[in-house]
């Protein structure tokens, strides 16, 4: 079962991406990240607000986890895993059409599998804290490894820094978001409860930031008539709700580097089938994400106790 689940956190990682590359090209036609960011949430909202009223299960959650919040066994911190998710989304649709979505995900990447080490350590998750060995470590160094050769092969250059920063915060949130999903996920028994939760703050901050930009001045562009462009917040659905029960199974870091080879892997494909202006693919792209994979396999993989003799 835990090959299921980091197989599962995979397929989150293949998502995350390939959302990358959605809302970046549709903050480009609208001319505004954080409205393209606003975009997705609402679309996420709407797919699974729907879904939690109309199923029982959906309905139960909610009920557990007011009452939960009541009561205080759940932290109401817990509750705002959408600011996170609203952060990395809305770095989406700021960064990626300068960075490509292979250089965007050596930022996320970083930031995630350092942070995935921190959170771990520390138990923030629903698994307790855990040792840090020097498995763990090495998976997590091989993984970095995979991203420098991913900035080599994108490309990267000075002027780059900068913006770069951004995904890397974004990422060292996501390990963050996971850890705290894993809670509310615990306390509401539903994964669907818990994206609901995170697509509704999230939705409602990047409101509040989209409304002053518009006060400020800010002009948006006509929205494109492609449907694919709209695919971000269902793709968002997805990856969310694998990681709030995945991380259970599995934990923060096995989780986080799993979802990382999904990304690296999916942003490699995408940049080889569609690739963007200035982003070509080269064969460091290919060395960077079989290191990619590499450290999911040795920070991941148990090995069995030796018989006694």
């Amino acid at each position: 079962m835990r090959l299921v689940w980091i197989l599962a956190a995979f397929v989150g990682g293949l998502a995350m991406a390939l959302q990358s590359r959605v809302n970046g090209e549709l903050a480009v036609r609208i001319g505004d990240g954080t409205a393209a960011a606003l975009i997705s949430f609402g679309i996420g909202l709407a797919l699974v607000g729907t879904l939690s009223l109309a199923l029982p299960a959906g309905r139960a959650g909610v009920r557990r986890m007011v009452a939960a919040l009541r009561d205080g066994s759940l932290r109401w911190w817990y509750a705002l895993t959408g600011l996170f998710g609203a952060v990395v989304v809305a770095a989406q649709g700021l960064a990626v059409p300068t960075l490509g979505v292979a250089l965007f995900t050596v930022g996320i990447v970083a930031g995630q599998t350092l942070s995935g080490l921190a959170v771990d350590r520390m138990g923030i998750g629903v698994l307790g804290a855990k040792r840090i060995t020097a498995q763990r470590v090495l998976g997590a160094l091989v993984t970095i490894a995979a991203v420098i050769v991913g900035a080599a092969a994108g490309g990267f250059v000075a002027s780059s820094v900068l913006l770069v920063l951004l995904p890397l915060a974004a990422g060292m949130l996501i390990a963050l978001q996971q850890a705290f999903a894993g809670q509310v996920q615990h306390h509401t028994r539903s994964a669907l409860t818990q994206t609901t939760s995170n697509f509704l703050v999230g939705t409602l901050a990047l409101a509040v930031v989209v409304l002053v930009r518009l006060a400020s001045g800010v002009e948006l562009a006509p929205l494109p008539g492609e449907w694919w462009l709209y695919l971000g917040g269902p793709l968002g659905c997805a990856f969310i709700a694998i990681a709030a029960v995945a991380v259970h199974r599995i934990g923060v870091l096995a989780l986080g580097l799993a979802s990382i080879a999904g990304q690296v892997v999916m942003a490699l494909t995408l940049d080889l089938v569609a690739p963007a202006a200035g982003h070509p693919v080269s064969a460091l792209s290919f060395v960077g994400a079989a290191l990619a994979i590499a450290g999911v396999a040795v920070s991941t993989v148990r090995r069995r106790p030796r018989d006694v003799a």
